[in-house]
C-alpha cells in the first residue's frame, strides 16, 4: 500500500527585490505592502509546514509581455524612465499622478508580473495547489495604456498563460476598483470568465463595470459586473456574491480560479467607499477553495496600509486551509480604523444603520436580479 497522498503546496511569492524597490514614497500604492505581510505571516508561523512555502518570482520576459502589450508601449516605459517622456508617452499614461515615472520601474513591474505568471505555471507543473502573489493584481493596465497605479497586466499574462494550456479560467476581482483593464482584453472570449464585484463606477475610478457590460460575440455572458454603492457592508456583498457569483461558478466549472484580493473594499480605505471587514474576503476565498479548483491569488489595490497587510495575511492563513480560528479576532481592525488594534488577524463585524443598510440592500438586489435575468439563461441558470 501507498502511503497518504501528499498536498499540493500552497505557495507565498516574493523577492527581497519586490521590497527593496518599487513606488515612489510619494505615490499612494505602497509597494513594500507584500514584504510586511511577509512579516506578519512569518511571525505567526503561517509559512511553516511541508504543505507551504515560498518561492521567488520568475521575471517576465520581453516576449512575455508582448504577448498582451504592444512594443511600442513598452519602449515607451522604458524610455520614460530613461528620461524621455515624450507626448504619446503620456498620452499612454505613463508620467501622471497615478503612473509616475521612478527609476527601475520597468524592471520592478516586470518582476512583479512575473510573479503572477511564475505561479501560474507553478500551478500548470501540478507543484502548487495555491498561490498567492501580493504584488500583482495590476488590473487597470492595457495594451498600450497605463492607468491606476497599473503599468504591466500581470492578471491578463497569467490568464492568458492558463488558458493557452486549455484551462477555463474563472477571474474573480474583490478589489474596490473595476476591473476595466481584464475585462477589455477578455471581452469577446469565452475562454476566460470575468467577474468583479466593485465600488459603482457612478462614484469611483475608473468609471466602468456597469451590470449592462456582459461581454460581446462569443464572450457574451462571459463578463459579469456587479456595481456596489458606496458604504456597501459585508452583509449585502456577500448576498450578491451567494446570489449571482456562486452560481455563475459552478454553472461555468472553471479548471482554475484567479483571484484579484484588493482590500481597498475595507472599510477605511482612503481611496474608496465599501465598508467591508476582511472576513468577507475570508469567507468569499473559504467558498472558492471549497469549489476543489487551484487558486492563483494576487493583491491589488489597499490603502490603509496596516488593514491590508493584515488582510492579506488573513487571506494567505485561509489559503494554507486553515479556518482563520488560529488568527484570532482583533479588538479593533478597520472598525477602530487600527488605532486600537490589539492583535489578531480578523476584524470584528462592523455595526449596522438599518436605514442606509435598507437603502444599498434595496439598491444591490435590483442589480443583481437584472443580472440574473440577462447573464444566467446565458449559462443554463434558472
Amino acid at each position: 500500500m501507498g502511503g497518504p497522498e501528499k498536498r499540493l503546496q500552497t505557495v507565498f511569492i516574493f523577492s527581497p527585490e519586490l521590497d527593496e524597490n518599487g513606488y515612489p514614497t510619494s505615490c499612494p500604492f505602497n509597494s513594500k505592502r507584500t514584504g510586511m505581510t511577509r512579516k506578519i505571516i512569518t511571525s505567526m508561523g503561517l509559512l511553516d509546514g511541508p504543505d507551504r512555502a515560498e518561492h521567488p518570482p520568475v521575471r517576465a520576459t520581453r516576449a512575455e509581455l508582448e504577448k498582451f502589450h504592444t512594443a511600442a508601449y513598452l519602449d515607451a516605459i522604458r524610455s520614460a524612465e530613461q528620461g524621455n517622456l515624450t507626448p504619446e508617452a503620456f498620452n499612454m499614461g505613463l508620467g501622471t499622478t497615478d503612473c509616475p515615472v521612478f527609476p527601475g520601474m520597468f524592471d520592478y513591474i516586470s518582476l512583479a508580473c512575473g510573479g503572477s505568471l511564475t505561479g501560474a505555471r507553478l500551478i500548470l507543473s501540478g507543484q502548487a495547489h495555491a498561490v498567492f502573489n501580493p504584488s500583482g493584481g495590476f488590473h487597470h493596465a492595457g495594451q498600450s495604456r497605463a492607468a491606476g497605479f497599473c503599468y504591466m497586466n500581470d492578471v491578463v499574462l497569467a490568464a492568458m498563460e492558463l488558458a493557452q494550456a486549455g484551462k477555463r479560467v474563472l477571474f474573480l476581482d474583490l478589489d474596490a476598483h473595476h476591473c476595466d483593464g481584464v475585462q477589455e482584453a477578455f471581452y469577446d472570449r469565452n475562454d476566460v470568465m470575468t467577474i468583479s464585484l466593485h465600488e459603482t463606477g457612478k462614484t469611483l475610478f475608473p468609471g466602468t463595470g456597469f451590470e449592462n457590460e456582459i461581454g460581446t460575440g462569443k464572450g457574451e455572458g462571459f463578463t459579469v459586473n456587479i456595481p456596489l454603492p458606496a458604504g456597501t457592508r459585508d452583509r449585502e456583498y456577500k448576498m450578491a456574491f451567494k446570489s449571482v457569483v456562486f452560481p455563475l461558478m459552478k454553472a461555468y466549472a472553471p479548471d482554475v480560479f484567479i483571484l484579484e484580493l484588493g482590500m481597498d473594499a475595507l472599510a477605511n480605505d482612503p481611496l474608496a467607499h465599501l465598508q467591508l471587514t476582511n472576513n468577507t474576503h475570508a469567507d468569499i476565498i473559504q467558498m472558492v477553495l471549497k469549489l476543489d479548483r487551484p487558486v492563483l491569488a494576487t493583491g491589488g489595490g489597499g490603502y490603509h496600509i496596516a488593514n491590508t497587510t493584515r488582510g492579506w495575511a488573513l487571506a494567505w492563513s485561509i489559503l494554507c486551509g486553515d479556518d482563520g480560528s488560529d488568527a484570532a479576532v482583533g479588538m479593533g481592525g478597520v472598525m477602530l480604523g487600527n488605532r486600537e488594534w490589539a492583535g489578531g488577524l480578523r476584524d470584528r463585524a462592523l455595526p449596522f444603520h438599518s436605514d442606509q443598510d435598507d437603502r444599498i440592500a434595496t439598491e444591490i438586489h435590483a442589480v443583481c436580479a437584472r443580472i440574473q435575468e440577462k447573464v444566467f439563461p446565458l449559462h443554463g441558470i434558472r
